[in-house]
């Protein structure tokens, strides 16, 4: 079952991600709700409306923008040939001079979309789902596969829509892009909600602001000292995986000359340790045991 049970509310105006890695059921999840497939049950309201054939399903889609995992344009139109074609699909609509000017395209008006690079490929699928004027905004993992200045590139574009009072619902796995961009996250596993909240809300449950991962050279880890890490002070949790161990921490400055003491007194060298800030992503090894990238 590729979804199982959710129950979400997205209020108008807002940035709603659903997180999750590949095969949670994120794709699936948005797919339904853009009226593309059919939910085996339950209810889907769309901007109030339900799904229904004919002129009251085109009247919904009209109102929506959707850019879909994998877009496929025709490469050898150029990109106003492109925002022309699906300019024509609605009743109303921007004209192609407005849409290259939203995703900052102007200057590739007249090439080829063979000739694109992937960062402006996909700020050509986002222009056809914002050619329409839509008030809700799908986006399936936007910036998959982008280098970081076509992602904060996009990001820009998003947060404009957004400005101008529009809705966004949009999947993705990168934790930051949520961290960024998101008002609400899902974080979806299995094809359930696991966690719902805002981004601060998700790390806060945490209970630390810190994250440290080391690991030990040769020798691996010494039995007891999993138990020794978990009774330091300020230490929330502690997490192994492999030869890794990860430490969730309140005050750094303090849990950090705390583990090196330790290790010190038991006779043990370090051969890898980083500090970070808690991210949605350690929330997801917390509730899963699991890094996103592991699965």
């Amino acid at each position: 079952m590729a979804v199982a049970g959710l129950d979400l509310t997205i209020a108008a105006g807002e940035c709603f991600g659903l997180l999750g890695p590949n095969g949670a059921g994120k794709t699936t999840t948005i797919e339904i709700l853009e009226g593309l497939t059919a939910p085996d049950g339950g209810v889907v309201e769309v901007l109030g409306e339900p799904w229904r054939e004919g002129a009251a399903g085109r009247a919904l889609r009209e109102r929506l923008g959707i850019q879909l995992q994998e877009t496929q344009l025709a490469e050898k139109l150029t990109v106003a040939e492109t925002l022309g074609l699906f300019r024509s699909f609605y009743r109303r609509s921007h004209t192609v001079d407005e849409v290259l000017a939203l995703v900052e395209l102007e200057e590739k008006r007249r090439a080829r979309v063979a000739t694109l690079s992937g960062g402006q490929k996909q700020r050509l699928a986002v222009a056809c789902a914002l050619v329409s004027r839509p008030e809700l905004l799908f986006l399936d993992e936007p910036t998959t596969g982008l280098d970081p200045h076509s992602r904060r590139q996009l990001w820009e574009i998003i947060r404009r829509f957004r400005a101008a009072g529009g809705t966004v619902l949009l999947t993705t796995h990168y934790m930051e892009e949520a961290e960024r961009l998101c008002d609400r996250v899902a974080i979806m596993d299995h094809g359930k909600v696991i966690a719902l909240g805002t981004p601060r809300e998700l790390i806060a449950s945490l209970g630390a602001d810190h994250v440290v991962d080391f690991a030990l050279k040769e020798g691996g880890t010494p039995d007891d000292l999993v138990d020794i890490l978990r009774a330091m002070g300020g230490v929330t949790a502690v997490r192994t995986g492999g030869d890794d161990i990860s430490l969730t921490v309140v005050e750094l400055h303090r849990a950090l000359p705390a583990l090196l003491a330790l290790l010190q007194a038991r006779g043990v060298e370090l051969s890898l340790l980083t500090t970070h800030h808690a991210t949605l992503d350690d929330v997801f090894v917390a509730l899963t045991g699991r890094q996103l990238r592991d699965t």
